[in-house]
């Protein structure tokens, strides 16, 4: 720990964490830990969109799905009611791993607090540092994800961009201008078209 910020022991504590997860994707051709190649797309979309973001927010932006895999979707009833109760479990989840990270990486209990309140969306639209870490999420779920999404069994061109409105409405002004920035493909061009009209 010697030589090491707060800051950087707490981010090693959020990897090491994420590096466990059994579930694994390739990034730059190297086959690594789904949920440590997320924290890095996440943190690299926020350094984009948000330079001089706080250090709460860079904390929270990291550990956006710490240890997601430790409960999974299908613990929870396969419905709308059921997908609702799996995400606001996941938020307290989140917030109380990196809670315990940070306390042994040595922050005070005011930071943690707000690296909590970040991590379980509140005061999402009305609160600044809030919406930029959801401007991250799906920022990331439209660079690197919206792809595969299409290409499910259970998605048609209609469920496709109801989802793309969705994600869409979450977002800032600036993140639109970031995702409109990003190459889309071929396929999903015309898809997107259509669910971005009027917008």
């Amino acid at each position: 720990m010697t030589g090491k910020s707060k800051f950087e022991r707490a981010i090693e504590l959020i990897d090491e964490a994420n590096a466990a997860d059994p579930n694994r994707e390739l990034a730059e051709s190297v086959e690594q830990a789904k949920e440590l190649i997320y924290g890095r797309r996440m943190s690299a979309w926020l350094d984009r969109i948000h330079p001089g973001a706080s250090e709460a927010l860079r904390l929270a932006v990291r550990a956006q799905h710490l240890r997601r895999w430790a409960i999974p979707r299908n613990e929870f009833p396969m419905t709308r009611a059921g997908y609702h109760a799996w995400r606001t479990r996941l938020y307290r989840f989140h917030a109380d791993e990196a809670g315990a990270l940070l306390v042994k990486a040595g922050y005070d209990t005011g930071t943690i607090a707000r690296v909590q309140e970040l991590l379980q969306k509140k005061d999402l639209r009305i609160n600044a540092e809030t919406q930029a870490l959801e401007d991250a999420a799906c920022l990331v779920f439209i660079e690197y994800h919206l792809g595969e999404f299409a290409r499910r069994d259970d998605m048609d061109e209609e469920k496709l961009i109801g989802v793309i409105r969705k994600t869409w409405t979450k977002m800032s002004e600036a993140a639109h201008q970031a995702a409109l920035s990003l190459p889309i493909p071929d396929d999903l061009r015309a898809v997107v078209s259509k669910a971005l009209a009027g917008n």
